[in-house]
């Protein structure tokens, strides 16, 4: 029994499970110092969806973020989340951007990777961590815990062995949806420490109410180090709150040795900063949800999954969708539900209902998933499903990122062609995200209006750009219902409900059946155009969709143009 260490998430999964990975850069530095002073194990402060983020709708240079920090906080290690082969992305990148990534993550302040994949999939970890290890880094390998048939004790400890055999300094029990029981955390800690004999990490979500438990039980196996967030942005479906362990673990064989008094002080500059991101706090992301238990939604795509569902005007089929995720979960061979892959079965789960048929509409990315493009599924996907999306093909079997050709050099020309280039980072930046990252480069972005906290209209939690907050407006007696768009989020098109009519009807209109952002138009007036044709590509809850055509006939009109935002119904175009 020993000294329990604390890593602090609240610069990074802490408010992306409550509010969206919104708080800003300028939020943060002003108490970075005294955070430094606290003498946490590690400050977790970027990865995740940190650098989407940033470039998507806060205005913000990641790069910038890291270097700031790195700048203030000098006696604490700072610490990222990377998703293996997808880095911070939501794909598997070529090895080279892998490798390039992780050296400048290093080289800009990372001193502490913790490495995961969703699928515990191996062979997806093994080029980032081997160069994380190379920097000198302490390297965290992760793993991505879940409860199904196919998830035991045995499992993980085979897959935290392999781990051990990369080098890996510490293992992380990756609980993202705050599934682990007091028993579970206890036997699997001890197994842990018993059979690999690394430092063990527990990383929980108080989704379900156990996390605080559980981490007892794991004190009492042998935890080494406990994630926690300050308590203005903990509870729900972030972690459980930095004071609260703390003052619990005094006095025991496992006190932190941190000082509670300094701990307030930092907690009271949170609450004011708390406050400036009510707007966007939506309540279900605080509360105990026991059903979590059920669905293994974690709490990032819990508020995600709101936030979709309000986007598509259907907040009244949240329950239909959180009884359609363990199905489709099932269906897809019981991958634990993390990114990417929360988004892949959650969004699959949207779709399923939204479209009154399942699998009537199926993404990229989750014919990719059941492609073998993300990796190896824990268990064996549906035949129906896997014969739908496979066809005559065969699923990948190698390693998914050995059948990627190396793109740097080709996305360097780029970039330079475009001349966004003003740093390395900046090459980076545009690889990971070439449909998004230009405008940000270009100086054209424009950062996000935070929204009050009395406009209860809007999208609530993850309230992505072109989404309105709605408002009654009197005029002259007569009341009408308006939404208000905020400023620099491109083109947006009006979804119906039942205060407002539907698109103008067009002959031979094509429309997006969701809200998302144009990826790609397919083609241009004066096409020909078969039934079934893909028209365009919505990008939609972080997936690409294809629009098909209904029917045949010629591009006569094309409504939108590719960057812009649209809502559901939404007319795309003009066939016929």
């Amino acid at each position: 029994m020993t000294q329990v260490a604390i890593t602090d998430t609240t610069l990074r999964d802490a408010h992306q499970s409550l509010v969206a990975t919104r708080m800003r850069t300028r939020d943060m530095l002003p108490i970075a110092e005294k955070l430094d002073s606290v003498g946490f194990f590690s400050l977790e402060v970027w990865g995740g969806a940190t650098f989407d983020v940033c470039i998507r709708f806060l205005n913000e240079d990641p790069w910038d973020r890291l270097r700031s920090l790195a700048a203030e906080i000098r006696d604490t290690p700072l610490q990222m989340l990377l998703r293996g082969q997808n880095l911070v992305g939501y794909r598997h990148y070529p090895d080279d951007l892998v490798v390039k990534f992780v050296e400048k993550s290093a080289e800009n302040g990372i001193e502490i990777f913790r490495v995961f994949d969703a699928l515990n999939d191996i062979r997806n970890m093994e080029v980032s961590i081997r160069t994380a290890k190379k920097t000198g880094a302490h390297v965290q390998g992760a793993i991505s815990y879940t409860i199904s048939p196919v998830h035991t004790i045995e499992t993980f400890v085979k897959f935290a062995t392999e781990l051990a055999s990369l080098d890996c300094d510490s293992i992380c029990i990756k609980d993202m949806a705050g599934l682990i029981s007091p028993h579970a955390a206890y036997d699997l800690i001890k197994t842990l420490k018993d059979e690999v004999g690394l430092p063990v990490d527990l990383h929980s979500h108080s989704t379900s109410g156990m996390a605080p438990m559980s981490y007892m039980a794991a004190c009492k196996a042998g935890v080494d180090i406990l994630d926690t967030a300050f308590s203005p942005f903990a509870g729900g479906t972030s972690q459980p709150p930095t004071e609260t362990v703390v003052a619990g673990l005094d006095g025991t064989p496992y006190n932190t040795g941190l000082d509670l008094a300094l701990l307030t002080e930092i907690k009271e500059y949170f609450d004011g900063v708390k406050e400036k991101y009510m707007g966007i706090l939506d309540p279900v992301s605080e509360k105990i949800d026991t059903s979590v238990l059920i669905h293994q939604i974690p709490g990032g795509m819990l508020s995600n999954l709101v936030s979709q569902l309000k986007e598509q005007n259907a907040m009244d089929r949240y329950g239909d969708v959180l009884r359609e995720m363990p199905k489709v979960r099932e269906d897809l061979g019981y991958p634990p539900l993390v990114t990417p892959t929360s988004q892949i079965v959650g969004t699959q789960a949207v779709m399923n209902v939204l479209m009154g048929e399942r699998y009537k509409v199926i993404p990229k990315e989750v014919r990719d998933y059941v492609r073998g493009i993300y990796g190896r599924p824990p268990a064996p996907i549906n035949k129906q499903l896997l014969a739908k999306v496979l066809g005559d093909d065969v699923a990948v079997t190698c390693r998914p990122a050995d059948l990627l050709p190396p793109e740097l050099e080709m996305r360097t020309r780029e970039a330079e062609k475009l001349g966004i280039v003003r740093k390395e980072e900046d090459i980076l930046t545009y690889a990971l995200y070439p449909q998004i990252a230009p405008k940000f480069l270009m100086g054209e972005a424009e950062e996000e209006k935070l929204q009050p906290a009395v406009a209860t209209g809007g999208s609530g939690v993850h309230a992505p750009a072109g989404i309105f907050n709605k408002f009654k407006v009197v005029v002259d007696g007569e009341t009408f219902v308006v939404e208000v768009e905020p400023t620099g989020t491109g083109e947006m098109a009006v979804a119906a409900d039942d205060a407002n009519p539907a698109p103008t009807s067009v002959e031979g209109g094509i429309t997006s059946n969701m809200q998302g952002m144009v990826l790609g138009l397919k083609v241009t007036k004066g096409d020909a155009v078969e039934e079934g044709d893909v028209v365009a590509v919505i990008e939609a809850m972080k997936m690409e969709t294809n629009i098909h055509s209904p029917h045949s006939g010629i591009v006569r009109e094309i409504f939108v143009s590719e960057g812009a935002t649209v809502g559901a119904g939404a007319n795309l175009m003009s066939v016929y």
